[in-house]
């Protein structure tokens, strides 16, 4: 038997291994133990800028705190319905005060149940105007009315159409009320009515 093949593949992979640690060695570099405190560096090459969240009342609402916040009303009102319609309200629970949740889940229950399936696709925004806007003790609230376009129907099980159209675009006026405690830090809204 010859045995001289196995260890010169033995010398060749102890070659190869030793290639590939030298190559590490040279791109990562090696610790000696004086290396600079990188984090501390930064802190004086870049000073720290931190967005301070004003406490909203009625005083300070003024033209581009509204359109800051119509920019995010947009976005929630976009995936609420989204959300809603497809069943799935978890990635949507920070947005919702706790009544609306149990509503929307409510509603999604007594859908499943029945056993109603929902096809929504959003087109998109019309327009979203404040309607109004007020102080309620320590809770600020903006009233948003919403014109969107939006293709919806349902269906039963075997997926025979029972209401809405699945080719026409129609238009939908919502009422959304949010709110957002006065003292609050987090820029976070929930939306605490609905009306159609």
């Amino acid at each position: 038997m010859n045995y001289s093949f196995e260890y010169i593949d033995i010398i060749l992979l102890a070659m190869i291994a030793g290639f590939i640690f030298l190559r590490l060695r040279g791109i990562l570099g090696k610790k000696t133990g004086h290396e600079e405190n990188v984090g501390a560096s930064f802190a004086h090459d870049f000073p720290q800028k931190r967005e301070v969240i004003k406490k909203i009342d009625e005083k300070n609402f003024d033209e581009k705190a509204k359109a800051d916040f119509l920019k995010g009303a947009k976005i929630a009102y976009e995936s609420i319905v989204t959300s809603f319609s497809s069943g799935e309200i978890k990635s949507i629970k920070s947005l919702l005060d706790k009544k609306v949740l149990n509503d929307f889940d409510q509603a999604i229950k007594d859908r499943k149940e029945k056993g109603l399936i929902s096809e929504t696709t959003f087109i998109g925004i019309s327009s979203a105007d404040i309607k109004d806007y007020n102080q309620n003790n320590n809770m600020f609230e903006v009233t948003v009315d919403f014109v969107s376009e939006i293709i919806s129907c349902v269906k039963d099980k075997e997926k025979k159409l029972i209401s809405g159209d699945p080719e026409k675009v129609k238009k939908v006026y919502d009422t959304w009320k949010f709110s957002r405690e006065i003292k609050s830090l987090s820029p976070n809204w929930l939306l605490v009515d609905t009306q159609a």
